[in-house]
């Protein structure tokens, strides 16, 4: 009487520590794996993996302001700072002055951003497809109700918010 289950109370008594610690090993070997092919291309450019980061949330909502990408790539001014004067200066974004707000920079990707985008993004999605077609609909829609529950509350606000689209 008046005492509260605690999280080991409710806890599937299949998930052991051993077979948690092997799931968070497979997401550090799956992260490996699906950063593999873009940074093999990254290379050939000099750029990173904030680069590839800003390039794919740039093309995923064309026109979002520096302050949003802040916002979803969780990274500081002054590290998103270096990475869009890079793509400035290779000529791979392009930054424009918000209509409403004279003070909000809009970003875009140019013709050579799009294409940058297209080959690092077509290297993970050949990746993840092959996955897919492995383990098939029913564990893939486990896999993302495993990601979801594994954001942020705030993160995943922002992953649902992105728009879903069919052209690729």
């Amino acid at each position: 009487m008046g005492q509260h289950p605690t999280p080991d109370d409710d806890f599937p008594s299949y998930l052991t520590d051993q077979q948690l610690r092997k799931g968070i090993e497979a997401m550090f070997f799956a992260y490996r794996g699906f950063t593999a092919d873009p940074d093999r291309i990254l290379t050939k450019y000099t750029y990173g993996r904030a680069h590839h980061r800003a390039v794919h949330f740039i093309n995923r909502n064309s026109g979002t302001t520096v302050n949003n990408l802040l916002h979803v790539l969780g990274v500081t001014k002054q590290s998103l700072n270096r990475v869009l004067r890079t793509l400035l200066r290779d000529q791979l974004i392009e930054s424009r002055i918000g209509l409403r707000d004279k003070r909000e920079r809009h970003l875009f990707l140019t013709k050579a951003g799009a294409e940058l985008e297209r080959e690092l993004s077509q290297a993970q999605r050949q990746r993840i497809r092959n996955a897919y077609q492995h383990v098939g609909p029913e564990a893939v829609a486990g896999f993302h109700k495993v990601l979801e529950a594994v954001m942020d509350p705030e993160l995943r606000c922002h992953f649902t918010s992105l728009k879903d689209d069919d052209n690729e």
